[in-house]
């Protein structure tokens, strides 16, 4: 497996499927801000699947971002990912 790598300052990685509410929720709130972020469909990219199984105990759970720091949070609120960002 291959970790990806950490999006660019500013910026963040957005680890969905085609069919999570969650994930729709949070990309619209995330365009709205103006928060830029790159959406990985893990359905689409196995090694995607894997770093998200990675850092949530196994379980394919979205959306999980990874942020520029190499941190990950799932399911995170906008705030958060607001605050991450700095």
């Amino acid at each position: 497996m291959s970790t990806p790598a950490n999006p660019a300052p500013g910026t963040v990685t957005m680890f969905t499927t085609t069919w999570c509410g969650y994930c729709r929720r949070l990309k619209s709130q995330m365009e709205r801000e103006g928060i830029e972020f790159t959406e990985v469909d893990i359905e689409r990219k196995p090694d995607a699947a894997d770093f998200v199984m990675l850092v949530n105990g196994g379980n394919q759970t979205v959306p999980t971002v990874l942020f520029p720091d190499g941190t990950a949070a799932t399911n995170p609120s906008l705030a958060e990912v607001r605050s991450r960002l700095g």
